[in-house]
């Protein structure tokens, strides 16, 4: 969930990464992993954004990831295969506080082969340099500071100064998202105002994935209790089934009646049926 809000982000307020990143407010457009020849090692964390001269490759992560180093290298080489001539910059951003060393890693190294790419730990930027686009306010309350309920208020004041309403929602709903990777939900919630935010596209789309979750969730839960009550039921049909042929064949060895019900469990209204349909089949 929290990689999807960054690609939204950077889908649509690539300028403001561009500025960021590059340094310059440059107009990016997505590419899509599609056209670099070959299938992408993974979609969910991954965006890639270009103009005519530069592409930018952006991995979005959460938690460390040893496979890092390989898919920067690996995408370096798609895109110049398809775009020799254009530059390219590698980003990895990480979203939550980690001690791992794997977080520090910005190369990678085999014999005769060296790549290198940059790492943005956000607890280790300032706020203030997220304050200053709409597009990055939601980074800001994961920045370095030692009052993170104090900077979601800073980042809420900023968001209500936007005039666009549309856009508004929706760095509103990105901010509480992220937030809650560092912040508890009542909290972020009476900050940041639940009615704007459920009206944001960012907000309907969680909850769109969230209930047709629920709704596989609910048939695949339905399946198997369906499954194991059909098994149950049919358990309990063979076991009768096979009491009822015991039953017969006692019969049919002239043991009385009372004794057949004692060694079955059958009762003497089940045993008698049984029997009256012994006797008529042999009839």
């Amino acid at each position: 969930m929290f990689d999807n809000i960054c690609k939204f982000l950077a889908e649509n307020f690539s300028t403001d990464f561009a500025t960021w990143l590059l340094g310059e407010p440059i107009s990016l457009t997505e590419l899509s992993p599609s056209e670099l020849s070959l299938e992408p090692i993974r979609a969910d964390a991954l965006i890639l954004l270009e103009s005519a001269e530069v592409v930018l490759h952006l991995e979005f992560q959460t938690q460390p990831d040893v496979n890092i180093p390989f898919r920067m290298i690996d995408y370096r080489l798609r895109v110049y295969r398809r775009f020799p001539q254009k530059q390219m910059r590698q980003v990895v951003i990480y979203l939550k506080e980690t001690s791992s060393e794997l977080v520090q890693q910005n190369t990678f190294t085999i014999g005769g082969t060296h790549h290198e790419f940059e790492v943005v730990r956000l607890w280790e930027q300032p706020p203030e340099v997220f304050l200053r686009y709409p597009g990055l306010f939601p980074f800001a309350v994961l920045g370095e500071t030692n009052d993170r309920a104090s900077t979601l208020q800073l980042v809420a004041q900023e968001i209500i100064g936007i005039s666009d309403q549309r856009l508004l929602r929706n760095v509103a709903a990105a901010t509480a998202i992220l937030a809650g990777l560092v912040l508890e939900k009542g909290f972020i919630q009476r900050v940041l105002r639940r009615d704007i935010m459920r009206e944001s596209v960012i907000y309907q789309e969680i909850e769109a994935e969230a209930k047709a979750k629920g709704r596989a969730e609910g048939k695949a839960e339905g399946k198997a209790e369906g499954k194991a009550e059909g098994k149950a039921e049919g358990k309990a049909e063979g076991k009768a089934e096979g009491i009822r042929l015991v039953a017969a064949n006692l019969l049919k060895s002239q043991m009385p009646l009372e004794e057949v019900t004692k060694l079955t469990g059958l009762s003497v209204e089940d045993v008698q049926l049984l029997q009256t349909e012994i006797e008529g089949e042999s009839r």
